[in-house]
């Protein structure tokens, strides 16, 4: 069964987590979207392991793990993570980086640090690695491919075009320093070097010959940070949704069976944006350092709230899911009281919404619609059995189910792959 895993919230849900997990039934695992602004974290043997862009599958060895074209690569980032893999002893000789992933330059991350830096309107709150402009980049049809590295005559070609359009935005726009041709191609140059062991042109005869083995889709951020259908314009810049899987891997949708949406117990954000159940009091700041809620990329706090069923059933439907990886629920193990936000409610005229308002900017008009569940008070962290766990707990997971409309089929207990309960 082939399986995407998505971030059901704002990002930061455990993804890596669940992915580790369902890698070991897998044959290729393939990342389909987002750049190194995003932060996965894998505890194996109690030692911790932090990806960026690779697919945290290549922890198992003998699995083909392969960047797809809906990416995009700061090649610095992807060596140093590379690099750092070797030195802790993985594998990394079947990692493969498509040929039509689109490549992140140091005009990108220069636009992206001014224009957050300098904004005092409209601050999305990116982590200034470039991801954005990149992709507009792609869109505008003047970005460069890692397969353009390796054609002089191509990249000379797409520099003439691409290079006056930069450099005029960025001297007249920006108030950036040019680029000389000379420089991007030297640049390019030492990038060739850094992909070389890692393209795979070959990358169709690969998704063909796994087409009858087992195949996982691996995410980053998450459905409310979907450029189309999250909380706009506080988003990331592509595709984190189920469907985001087919458009960034290669294969068709057809191929795609199940789609796991990754959520934590409560929410968490990172960055600007709406947020209805964010709790700025002590209650939030329990649940952060309970949580241990810091950016992997960033260091930056996580915003921290109740449990949103509201975004969850707009998660449930736009981003594909049918069924829930649930994380973190052993947060909740020292809780007298465990809240769940069932709908919103309009200060201004009342008016209740059980459907997701997609105008994020009357947000601020909303409050949470609450209802209250009593805590377990007990350590569920050793737990193995889903029947196991106190009777408080199932009844909190029972709720969110019902909910939802969708089951909740994985349970996290803890930060180690063997914390998992599976139903």
């Amino acid at each position: 069964m082939n399986k995407v895993v998505v971030g059901a919230q704002w990002g930061d849900e455990g993804k890596a987590k669940i992915t580790d997990l369902l890698a070991q039934d897998a044959d290729l695992i393939i990342r389909y979207q987002g750049g190194c602004n995003a932060g996965h974290t894998v505890v194996v043997d109690n030692k911790t392991f932090k990806f960026h862009l690779i697919p945290s599958g290549i922890l198992y060895g003998n699995k083909d793990c392969f960047i797809g074209a809906g990416t995009v690569i700061l090649p610095e980032y992807f060596e140093e993570e590379v690099n750092g893999l070797i030195k802790d002893g993985i594998d990394v000789s079947r990692l493969k980086v498509s040929p039509l992933a689109s490549i992140t330059m140091p005009y990108h991350t220069e636009v992206d640090g001014f224009v957050e830096s300098t904004a005092t309107k409209g601050k999305i709150g990116t982590t200034k690695k470039g991801i954005g402009p990149t992709y507009t980049d792609k869109y505008a049809r003047i970005g460069l491919k890692i397969q353009d590295l390796y054609s002089k005559e191509t990249l000379s070609e797409k520099l003439d075009v691409i290079l006056p359009i930069k450099n005029k935005t960025l001297e007249q726009v920006y108030g950036l320093k040019p680029y000389s041709k000379e420089q991007v191609l030297e640049l390019c140059e030492k990038y060739a070097k850094i992909f070389e062991p890692y393209v795979c042109f070959e990358w169709q005869d690969l998704l063909e010959k796994s087409k009858d083995k087992t195949i996982l889709f691996e995410g980053a951020q998450g459905v409310m940070l979907d450029v189309d259908y999250g909380t706009y314009p506080f988003v990331t810049s592509s595709n984190p949704i189920g469907g985001g899987a087919a458009t960034g891997s290669g294969y068709g949708p057809k191929i795609i069976d199940e789609v796991v949406g990754v959520a934590k117990a409560y929410v968490t954000r990172v960055g600007e944006g709406p947020f209805v159940t964010e709790l700025n009091d002590e209650i939030g700041n329990k649940i952060r350092e309970i949580g241990y809620e810091y950016g992997v990329t960033t260091g930056r706090p996580r915003r921290c709230g109740w449990f949103d069923a509201v975004t969850m059933r707009y998660a449930v439907l736009v981003g594909g899911l049918t069924t829930i990886a649930l994380t973190k629920v052993d947060v909740f193990d020292q809780f007298d009281e465990i809240k769940v936000c069932t709908a919103y409610k309009d200060t201004r005229n009342g008016k209740i919404y059980n459907s997701y308002p997609t105008d994020v900017y009357m947000h601020k008009y909303l409050e949470p619609v609450y209802e209250s569940h009593q805590g377990w008070k007990s350590n569920i962290t050793g737990i193995k059995n889903y029947n196991e766990l106190p009777e408080n707990c199932k009844k909190y997971l029972a709720r969110l189910e019902e909910l939802l409309g969708v089951p909740i089929s994985i349970v996290s207990v803890g930060p180690d792959r063997e914390q998992t309960i599976i139903k």
